[in-house]
């Protein structure tokens, strides 16, 4: 009965959406395919309800430790899915409640019901943005003696650090799993092993177990960074990594199998090149990676959300505005605006809203997109 009514109030919401978004313009480019000849550019601003529906895709950030004047005035709005926080946020544990109260509060002002997406990077190790747990790093957690239970703990760990701060999403745990020893994932221990099985193990372990205390995780990063080398960072730089395709799908891919019948909620997709499965452009902004192995092959139907989108790895694929609507094109749910830069998500809204009211932005797929984060984030205290 449970999955009924979810199934029911999922239809209702993808149902509103659409009646929001309008008819399908003729014309417009189905989700995953580029135009035959050149996009007809709108000069007209976009739509106040194009807007209003794009900003529901973007997640902001902000620099320092008190929430600005324009992020909270985009979260009133309803022009945001949600924030995620840094280090640089987080000064002791009365600010950032601070903070959090803030963010709530303006988000009981808006016109949206559904909670708003509060976000970090809490992984274990040296990758936490909140002191405290999970203390161990992966590559600690696949060395102990009890690894699944120690994966179990991390989860709880992270699940409750988060919850006990007014978070609602953790983006871990990473699935990475590492070719060779000081490679990039393996350097900064973020990855718990080099056996395949073994990492899907421990990674369910850990968002299980964080999952059940009301915080919904993140499997990173599709469809793995475990061969790249260590000075192969996509923070920095393009970065290609030419995997024979059945090695992809059996190391790089194999635990997000774990993970999605796990009930992972959210999955990142990475910004490297994997000419295996698209020689032109990163996982992210690649309707065959997003669409063809996330989503066909492997079956996932939950929130896909994009790396930091300031990233040097898509320098050569435009602006702001060129990357949010990449990705959007490509099946990427959520918007991760995370340059510390308001106006980042702003100009990422913007160029999402004039490319649904242009047409470049299938309607149905845009629709679909929402209803997955709305889900989301009614699920999520």
């Amino acid at each position: 009965m449970t999955s009924l009514r979810r199934s029911a109030q999922f239809v209702a919401v993808l149902a509103v959406l659409a009646a929001a978004l309008g008819p399908v313009p003729t014309g417009s480019v189905p989700a995953g395919r580029r135009p035959a000849g050149p996009v007809e550019r709108t000069a007209a601003m976009p739509s106040s309800d194009s807007r209003l529906l794009a900003g529901r895709r973007i997640v902001y950030s902000y620099p320092g430790p008190t929430p600005p004047p324009a992020v909270l005035q985009a979260i009133r709005e309803g022009r945001a899915a949600g924030v995620i926080l840094f280090g640089e946020n987080v000064t002791s544990p009365d600010q950032l409640a601070d903070a959090v109260d803030r963010l709530r509060q303006a988000a009981a002002e808006s016109p949206v019901r559904e909670p708003l997406l509060l976000m970090t990077d809490q992984e274990g190790g040296k990758v936490r943005r909140l002191p405290g747990a999970p203390e161990l790093s992966a590559r600690a957690t696949g060395a102990a003696p009890d690894p699944v239970g120690e994966a179990g703990r991390s989860g709880v760990g992270a699940g409750q650090n988060l919850a006990d701060s007014g978070l609602n999403v953790n983006l871990a745990p990473v699935l990475d799993v590492y070719d060779t020893p000081g490679n990039f994932i393996d350097r900064h221990e973020r990855s718990y092993g080099q056996d395949p099985a073994v990492v899907g193990r421990l990674g369910t372990a850990f968002l299980a177990a964080q999952q059940e205390l009301g915080v919904a995780a993140t499997a990173k990063h599709f469809p793995g960074l475990g061969s790249a080398a260590a000075d192969e960072n996509t923070d920095e730089r393009p970065v290609t990594l030419p995997v024979p395709l059945a090695d992809l799908r059996a190391r790089g891919e194999e635990p997000y199998r774990a993970a999605i019948a796990a009930g992972v909620r959210l999955v990142m997709a990475s910004w490297a090149v994997y000419p295996a499965l698209d020689p032109e452009r990163p996982a992210g902004l690649s309707p065959a990676v997003v669409q063809g192995e996330l989503r066909s092959r492997l079956g996932f139907r939950g929130v896909t959300v994009t790396d930091a989108l300031e990233a040097g790895a898509l320098d050569p694929y435009g602006d702001t505005g060129a990357r949010a609507v990449g990705a959007a094109a490509a099946g990427m749910d959520l918007i991760l605006c995370s340059a510390r830069d308001p106006q980042q998500a702003e100009d990422a809204a913007a160029a999402l809203a004039a490319a649904l009211d242009s047409g470049r932005l299938d309607r149905a797929a845009f629709a679909a997109a929402l209803a997955r984060i709305t889900t989301l984030r009614a699920s999520l205290g």
